[in-house]
């Protein structure tokens, strides 16, 4: 009888309660932590060092979400490797703000194999499968640029700076930059008297570009279209060593404390200011919808060569003196006493 009630209570357990132990182990499976893998091309210039930092604080604030960084200095094959061992970790999803938009394809190929989701981040990741795209719209970027430069300089000679000929979004910076221009240069307004890359988005290439443009053109240059306010900087150098900072307008872009300052002391003239809070915050999210297989709101898609991505695309803003304090300021990005470091107290707006 003992041995009878034994089997009878086994077959309790495995017939009744057994399924309420999956359900409850299909419970803890479901909240286990989320394993997010960030490769950045760089971590090298202000912004990304701050992405980082936003995304870091994001997820913890999200909670059940654990964050794996790698950053590759700008090479191409170092952050293939990098994100090979992202996916050896076994992260849930992968974000990838690729160094070289073509070599990354390989990054996509490899975390598909490990039924990893691809996140491209800020710049697109060319020719490949990627699963989604989270940035700004570069060519609305580059657009913001001309148009302000036109505006301010509607006449004359101008020189172009572009950023890294490996990065697709220095590519949509500049098709965005001559939506605007080519009516103006075919209508002999403007001329764009130099056009030039510059590799890794070297400031020190930016420099020696402007010095030669200036140079060719007996100083007789009115507008200075930068794809970044790093490249923005060495502009402003090159044309205060020719006592011509502020009479020759600048653009850029990311709105870096360097650039808001030149701004309101009068050197640089706007910046493209891409809310990263706002795009940090996108990616974390994305990223936690994607492991969860939640729903995502898209802006549109992205042609990449291989497929349209589906596309997150924040809002952008183009900043001046004038609305400094407005959108940057009030938008928590820098502070006043950043900004207006190096202007005379009594200047500062009210």
């Amino acid at each position: 009888m003992k041995r009878l009630k034994a089997v009878v209570g086994l077959l309790f357990v495995l017939v009744v309660l057994a399924p309420f132990a999956l359900f409850a182990s299909g419970q803890d499976e479901g909240s286990e932590t989320v394993k997010i893998g960030i490769s950045f091309g760089t971590l090298q210039q202000e912004r990304w060092t701050r992405e980082r930092e936003m995304m870091e604080a994001y997820a913890e604030e999200l909670g059940g979400i654990e964050i794996l960084v790698q950053s590759a200095d700008s090479d191409a094959t170092m952050q293939n490797r990098q994100a090979e061992n992202l996916i050896t970790q076994g992260v849930d999803v992968l974000i990838v703000i690729p160094q070289d938009a073509e070599a990354s394809g390989v990054i996509v190929e490899d975390a598909h194999a490990a039924g990893i989701p691809v996140i491209a981040y800020d710049r697109m990741i060319n020719n490949s499968d990627v699963d989604i795209y989270v940035s700004f719209d570069s060519v609305k970027v580059g657009e913001l640029m001309s148009e302000y430069a036109i505006r301010n300089a509607p006449t004359g000679n101008y020189v172009i700076l572009k950023g890294g000929p490996t990065d697709n979004n220095a590519h949509l910076v500049y098709e965005g930059n001559m939506n605007v221009l080519q009516q103006y240069v075919d209508g002999g307004d403007i001329e764009i008297v130099s056009d030039q890359w510059c590799e890794n988005w070297s400031p020190e290439e930016a420099l020696q570009h402007t010095e030669n443009a200036l140079t060719a053109n007996n100083n007789d240059v009115q507008a200075i279209v930068t794809g970044w306010d790093g490249l923005a900087g060495a502009a402003i150098q090159a044309l205060a060593a020719e006592r011509l900072a502020g009479d020759v307008v600048v653009t850029g872009q990311d709105a870096d404390l360097s650039a808001c300052q030149a701004i309101v002391e009068g050197t640089q003239t706007m910046t493209v200011y891409k809310p990263l809070s706002d795009l940090a915050r996108a990616g974390v999210e994305t990223a936690l919808a994607l492991a969860k297989g939640e729903q995502i709101e898209y802006s549109g898609t992205v042609n990449n060569g291989f497929k349209d991505v589906p596309a997150v695309l924040p809002e952008i803003f183009a900043v001046d003196a004038t609305n400094m304090v407005d959108v940057i300021i009030d938008g928590g990005f820098h502070s006043m006493e950043a900004v207006y470091a190096n202007v005379p107290r009594d200047q500062w707006p009210e």
